[in-house]
């Protein structure tokens, strides 16, 4: 699997327009308010929210809008109660598709989710379905078009810090990193390196090329009524997109 298609998904949302980054930093916020209740409000002694926090910057979503969010969900006024619920199944000529949701109503959430699936072809199926054919991993990834980092420098680095592998491929670096081993290798290398992305996330192992012009259609159209739902927060899938 090349670095172009695991970069792919991610470049779809760095390349959202001011609509969608909105909606983007408000799936954040569900995310910051959750980590907050579990673990509390100050990310030095709450792993949870530091890496949201992360994941927020490498979004470029605003300081103001990250410390408002965890003073808000600290509160007691806050009366947000989201529901993690994770859903599995299958899109055209049987891509895998892993969606997981923040929901404060089921019901609502599981009618969307298969309508969208139903519509363009997909199939909603068991827990366990696909989730066999990803690996959860701790994915940081740099940006370098210029070419102005070393090579071996930053391959150097990564290890030392613990990361699993890295993948450097047309000005893209992707560090890969256990899950447990996330934080620690995302600490020791964000003080030299800026992330375009940081954030555990599920990865295929293999991907599926769709050759037919009906099924890119529906499955683009499939992705994107799922990632423009208010309570989904990621879409992982193990279609090979053609590059744009």
């Amino acid at each position: 699997m090349s670095g172009h298609s695991k970069w792919s998904t991610i470049k779809r949302k760095k390349g959202a327009n001011d609509a969608q980054r909105a909606k983007i930093f408000t799936k954040i916020a569900r995310e910051i308010i959750v980590a907050v209740k579990a673990g509390g409000a100050d990310p030095d002694n709450n792993a949870s929210l530091k890496d949201v926090i992360a994941k927020a910057r490498s979004n470029n979503m605003p300081n103001d809008n990250i410390n408002r969010t965890i003073k808000k969900a600290a509160g007691d006024t806050d009366t947000s109660n989201y529901e993690s619920i994770t859903y599995e199944g299958y899109g055209p000529s049987g891509v895998a598709v892993i969606v997981n949701t923040l929901t404060d109503n089921r019901n609502r959430t599981a009618a969307d989710i298969r309508h969208a699936f139903d519509k363009f072809g997909g199939n909603l199926g068991q827990n366990g379905c696909v989730s066999f054919m990803f690996d959860e991993k701790g994915v940081l990834v740099v940006e370098d078009e210029d070419n102005e980092i070393d090579e071996e420098e930053v391959t150097m680095d990564a290890l030392e810090a613990g990361a699993d592998d890295i993948d450097i491929d047309d000005g893209i670096i992707e560090i890969t990193t256990a899950p447990a081993d996330f934080s620690s290798v995302r600490e020791a290398l964000e003080g030299k390196y800026t992330f375009a992305t940081a954030e555990v996330r599920m990865v295929p192992q293999t991907m599926t090329e769709l050759t037919n012009e009906d099924d890119i259609k529906n499955m683009t159209r499939m992705l994107d009524m799922l990632e423009d739902n208010d309570d989904v927060q990621d879409v992982y899938h193990n279609w090979d997109m053609p590059e744009e």
